[in-house]
């Protein structure tokens, strides 16, 4: 394969992406805008026109947002790549390191991530600070903005370094099986992170008390003992820190799991209404999704490590993404730029796989506690966190995780 080929079928994939992500965008835009001025029957009695209107608004402009975020990230990739951005930055950390060393492609993939979070952070500033502010939802201080940062820099630098230079030695120590290897070791290092995330790293970000509401607390292990679901805690977030959106969750693998409360979601809804929101977190760990994903995601992912490992062979691979000489951190670095461009088009089946396991998980938690507390529960949640009700379809059925708020409310109440 000529570098040409690869660098026509990279355009062609960045192009269409491109294309038809924005597309569908302003298909969004349009559509929320269009039914602005009413809400929709099934919601007539619990939303105000006000609370509508505000969702619509606030919808449009994070869409709109994305929106320019796409721009830049498809000029970003094209001027790392085919620009020869990568291959410049290679050139200068060669300048401080022997090129091809492990201490060069170290160099090389972190300043990489230095300079994506430097592209990044503009917009995350504008969401913190200027979008969720202007609809009441930031409660993020700069000082609190700039700590995160430093954590994550801190946890990147502790955890991120060495994993990459793991990497790069098994890649240049294990000959052509090498990618089997680094599949083993990525694989076992995402298991790793679902165990110590709740206890180690989540507590550096946020506050988690004991449930100390005593009455919310029966109900919640009583519908564990029925759900037969055995945890380490009942815990209240401090998410009332960052923002005002609410939200349940349980977390962790094995002996390590959790039940984790925001104290906004507490503050919004009756116990009946908190009790039917875990059910439908309980349905996920009944019907074993994060299990299932795993066992879709373990096989995926090592056939793509198996495609990095032919590619990394492809001289033609380098120079037609812009680089000069082949490496294993410019091919990693390349093949992760590349990556979402061309597997855009399962974004639709992953969305649609998802909404499958939120139906399941709703029908889960309608057996064990009553359908409607759940139904007045996601009302409120829609209302207060500004979910728009009329998404448009197409978007809707290409990006949206969780079924459209009419469809999932509708089927339960059938």
């Amino acid at each position: 394969m000529s570098p040409h080929l690869f660098t026509v079928l990279f355009l062609i994939a960045l192009g269409s992406t491109l294309l038809v992500k924005a597309g569908l965008m302003l298909r969004q835009i349009q559509h929320v805008r269009a039914h602005r001025g009413a809400v929709p029957t099934a919601f007539a009695d619990s939303i105000g026109l006000d609370a509508h209107q505000r969702a619509a608004d606030y919808t449009a402009e994070r869409v709109r947002l994305s929106l320019v975020e796409l721009a830049v990230s498809a000029i970003f990739v094209l001027a790392l790549t085919v620009g020869g951005g990568l291959q410049l930055i290679s050139t200068l950390c060669a300048g401080l390191f022997d090129a091809g060393s492990i201490a060069h492609g170290v160099a090389l993939l972190a300043t990489l991530g230095v300079v994506s979070w430097l592209i990044d952070l503009p917009f995350s500033l504008y969401r913190t600070f200027v979008l969720e502010k202007r609809y009441n939802f930031n409660r993020m201080t700069p000082a609190l903005f700039v700590s995160d940062s430093l954590k994550q820099t801190a946890l990147a630098v502790a955890i991120g370094l060495p994993l990459l230079t793991g990497v790069l030695w098994l890649m240049a120590a294990m000959g052509a099986a090498w990618w089997i290897w680094v599949w083993a070791v990525w694989l076992g290092f995402n298991l790793l992170v679902l165990l110590i995330w709740p206890t180690f790293i989540a507590p550096l970000f946020n506050r988690f008390s004991p449930l100390a509401d005593e009455q919310l607390k029966h109900r919640v292990e009583s519908l564990l003992e029925r759900c037969g679901f055995r945890s380490k805690g009942l815990f209240v977030m401090d998410g009332s820190r960052r923002s005002a959106h609410g939200n349940a969750y349980f977390t962790g693998f094995g002996a390590s799991k959790r039940i984790v409360f925001f104290d906004t979601l507490l503050d919004k809804l009756t116990p009946h209404e908190v009790e039917a929101v875990l059910a439908h977190e309980l349905g996920h760990f009944h019907h074993k999704h994060i299990v299932k994903r795993l066992l879709v995601l373990a096989p995926a992912s090592l056939a793509l490590f198996a495609l990095l490992g032919w590619l990394l062979s492809q001289q033609a691979f380098f120079n037609g993404l812009g680089v000069t000489q082949t490496g294993t951190a410019a091919g990693l670095a390349l093949f992760f730029l590349a990556l979402p461009w061309f597997t855009f088009a399962l974004t639709p089946l992953m969305s649609q796989w998802s909404r499958r396991h939120e139906f399941e998980a709703d029908r889960y938690a309608a057996s064990h506690t009553q359908a409607n507390d759940l139904v007045s529960a996601l009302v409120k949640l829609y209302r207060d966190n500004a979910s728009t009700l009329t998404p448009d379809p197409v978007y809707s059925g290409f990006f949206d995780s969780h079924p459209p708020a009419a469809v999932r409310i509708a089927r339960l109440q059938g």
